[in-house]
């Protein structure tokens, strides 16, 4: 099966997709987490085929290569690991899945059917508690405190490392039904005239950097989104506490605003404002979440933020401007801080 962005597929059933995993509940490496069996039997649109993805565990970011890896615009509750807040998208391997063109051409599967696409690869019998025991590691004498297991935080499992320059990914980028040809143009511009491993090669990124700064009021340009903050390291960074709630209305302040915000690291205490954010300056949104408590992907332990950050609704990572990890389709939700935030009346309902 190769299912492209905008597909139909159904979940297979939880009998079903059980008898792929192995007894840590993972299938190429892959975990399947708790909270994506209510999935089972639903139907859904693919939002992105996951062939690849960032590498946000080794603090490298670059992407890595991911086979038979889907995206489904699911994101992870983390009711299983003691209500994260992260609220990562979910990967689906396709062997838990199928397309709603072939279960059209027939009877649809029962719910303890044979899956009618790959067989089940796993000779060992997995049980839906061996798939919640898996979220947690066995703790030992060393270390007590509870490190959670979940997709994010073994990512280096079930991924391969992949080179940028490694042009087939491109390719797929868009056979997939990713990115059109037109992104695609667009970012290897700005990599090559501006930033990245070329621009840098080439010795094209300063001057070209400096002609858009010097030239962008004809067209009325926003800054650069590497353009850097404006406090000096060491110097007291301004703070706002809005005290937001999900569901309220704000809008995200001009990059201009931002960057009198931020240290020329582009942090404002400790929190990066980073390009991939940029684009949504000036624009509106929902708050869905105030974000306190986290699972560290690097450790598996969970965190919690000094300072609470917010997510906004559909405001994400979208590799536009990270040379080495161009177009991934994960779509990390981006964390804000509140003074970069500001609210918005809300209108009434009629």
């Amino acid at each position: 099966m190769r299912v492209r962005a905008g597909d139909r597929v159904r979940v297979r059933s939880k009998e079903e997709i059980l008898g792929t995993l192995d007894k840590n509940g993972r299938l190429d490496g892959l975990p399947f987490m708790p909270q994506m069996f209510q999935y089972c039997g639903q139907e859904f649109e693919v939002y992105m085929r996951a062939h690849k993805t960032c590498d946000t565990v080794s603090g490298n970011y670059v992407n890595r290569k991911l086979p038979d890896g889907v995206h489904l615009n699911l994101r992870c509750d983390g009711k299983a690991y003691d209500g994260c807040q992260a609220g990562c998208l979910l990967f689906w391997k396709e062997a838990w899945l199928e397309p709603l063109a072939a279960v059209g051409k027939g009877k649809a599967p029962s719910p303890g059917a044979a899956p009618s696409g790959p067989r089940p690869r796993s000779q060992v019998s997995c049980t839906e508690e061996d798939v919640l025991a898996a979220t947690r590691a066995p703790k030992t004498e060393a270390a007590e405190e509870t490190r959670y297991i979940c997709q994010a935080t073994a990512l280096l499992d079930f991924t391969s490392p992949l080179k940028w320059w490694d042009a087939r990914q491109y390719v797929e980028d868009y056979t997939s039904g990713n990115a059109s040809l037109g992104r695609l143009f667009r970012g290897f511009v700005y990599t090559t005239l501006l930033y990245g491993t070329l621009a840098h090669r080439y010795r094209l990124g300063r001057p070209a950097r400096w002609l858009h700064e010097k030239m962008r009021f004809l067209w009325r340009g926003k800054p650069l989104p590497r353009a850097l903050g404006k406090i000096p390291l060491g110097q007291a960074k301004a703070t706002s506490d809005l005290h937001l709630h999900p569901g309220e209305l704000v809008r995200v302040k001009s990059h201009e605003a931002i960057l009198a915000t931020i240290d020329m690291l582009n942090r404002n205490r400790g929190m990066s404002f980073d390009q991939e954010m940029a684009p949504y300056c000036g624009r509106t949104f929902r708050v869905r979440t105030r974000v306190e408590n986290f699972v560290d992907e690097k450790t598996g332990k969970m965190k919690q933020l000094k300072t609470p950050a917010v997510i906004l609704e559909g405001a994400v990572c979208g590799s536009r401007y990270s040379d080495h990890r161009m177009f991934c389709p994960r779509s990390i939700y981006s964390w804000w801080r509140e003074i970069w935030l500001e609210r918005v009346p809300d209108k009434p309902k009629p």
